[in-house]
């Protein structure tokens, strides 16, 4: 099984999320389907959709927290980490560029800000989410793909999941993060919220059509 970055190597390297301006989300862990080495997804999961191609997400939206937001591509900074969207614009999620994207097979991640030193950011209701409410990406090929939620949990730090957010599953799966717990002034908050959600339905986006074109008026009968 091949990965961008070992899970042992993934300790310690959790964003700090200190004071909502740094890195949020941990490193990253590309981790596709063809790493899972014939591995499908445990029994006890719900039966998933069957995956998408790849195209890049271009807006979020969550009903039950009332987020509707656009998606800005994210990479690594030079410490491996995950960055965050800029502070500028704390209503956008990030979507980590390097691993699968949204409905493709894998497990896509889009990290978001809780709230920044001027107030709330998207993901501030982020654990208010329940099993059974939905995520709807849309792509920018106009396909979307929405999640149902399985869980919501809270992580320090020092255990955060690596292998249960990052690794290989089988199966179309989406990661929504961003900082929780509680916040300390010199170090930040000290967990990460995690959503885990996998792929139930690609519908298709209606159709763009133009209006007919006149070609003036209709010549006279006689």
């Amino acid at each position: 099984m091949t990965l961008s970055v070992t899970f042992a190597s993934l300790a310690g390297l959790v964003s700090a999320c200190s004071d909502s301006t740094e890195e949020l989300g941990p490193p990253s862990v590309t981790a596709r389907a063809d790493d899972a080495a014939g591995g499908g997804p445990p029994p006890a999961q719900p039966a998933a959709h069957v995956p998408m191609v790849r195209s890049r997400p271009v807006k979020v939206a969550i009903p039950a927290i009332f987020i509707e937001a656009p998606v800005t591509p994210l990479g690594l900074d030079e410490r491996g980490r995950l960055g965050a969207p800029p502070l500028s614009t704390p209503m956008r999620a990030g979507w980590h560029r390097t691993g699968p994207s949204p409905g493709e097979n894998g497990t896509a991640v889009l990290v978001g800000h809780r709230d920044t030193l001027t107030g709330p950011a998207i993901f501030l209701n982020l654990k208010a989410l329940r099993r059974g409410d939905t995520v709807k990406i849309t792509r920018a090929d106009h396909g979307a793909a929405v999640f149902t939620v399985d869980e919501v949990n809270t992580y320090t730090k020092d255990k955060f999941p690596d292998k249960r957010v990052y690794g290989p599953t089988g199966r179309a799966e989406l990661r929504l993060i961003t900082c929780g717990g509680r916040f300390d002034s010199k170090k930040g908050y000290e967990a990460n919220v995690i959503v885990f959600a996998h792929l139930t339905d690609t519908p298709k986006q209606t159709a763009r059509t133009r209006p007919p074109v006149s070609s003036g008026p209709a010549p006279s009968a006689g």
